[in-house]
């Protein structure tokens, strides 16, 4: 069975685990605790997720890494449908990039709720990575800054909401850019409620929709 070394709050991750559930895929998700990530240093050699140990031994690490080898090793049903694959990595990257960094900001408090849950040290860790990339005091300066980083989220996302007005995904039939955008979206409910606003209903349907496929057996 594969293994997918995760973090709860990462949004590359959920892509993936839905990915994974999206093509019948058994996997075992492994919650690396953020301070002591020594099995994920010993399986992939690094430090970051998520990294997906398939199963004939070889470690993938980066979600776009590991969509491109699931889809080479269970090929249906396609993440790429045909005539539209360099569209959706295209969207994708977007997402994952500009956009993301967007989300990211307009979440800083609600990812410091979670790790403060879970221990000063997670926090420290946490602040530490955060204002090694970003600068010193860039945590609180993302606090102060709260409603203007809001704001600019959800006009980055607004533009996708007549996209999904009449058609269940993006660009009609499911397909990578819909896990790239989902995990994005999960910013929104790092708080275990769902806090894409109400001016954005089809962007909150789409994202219930993906939240919804599931590889489990129906009973």
């Amino acid at each position: 069975m594969m293994r997918l070394y995760q973090f709860a709050t990462s949004p590359f991750c959920a892509k993936v685990r839905k990915i994974l559930d999206f093509k019948g895929i058994d996997y075992e998700p492994v919650e690396v605790d953020y301070v002591e990530r020594k099995e994920l240093v010993m399986v992939s050699g690094q430090m970051m997720v998520p990294a997906l140990a398939l199963d004939n031994g070889e470690v993938v690490i980066d979600s776009e890494r590991i969509a491109l080898a699931v889809e080479q090793q269970c090929p249906e049903p396609t993440l790429f449908p045909p005539a539209w694959g360099g569209v959706h990595l295209g969207l994708a990257r977007y997402f994952e990039t500009g956009l993301e960094d967007a989300l990211f900001r307009a979440a800083v408090p609600d990812e410091l709720a979670y790790y403060r849950c879970l221990g000063a040290d997670h926090e420290a860790l946490w602040r530490f990575i955060r204002e090694r990339k970003y600068g010193p005091g860039f945590v609180e300066q993302m606090l102060r800054e709260q409603a203007a980083n809001v704001s600019r989220a959800h006009a980055l996302l607004a533009p996708l909401e007549d996209p999904l007005g009449d058609r269940a995904f993006l660009l009609g039939r499911i397909g990578y850019a819909d896990f790239a955008l989902y995990g994005q979206l999960t910013y929104f409910s790092i708080n275990e409620t769902l806090t894409i606003p109400a001016s954005l209903p089809n962007l909150r349907a789409f994202f219930e929709r993906m939240d919804r496929i599931s590889s489990a057996l129906e009973t």
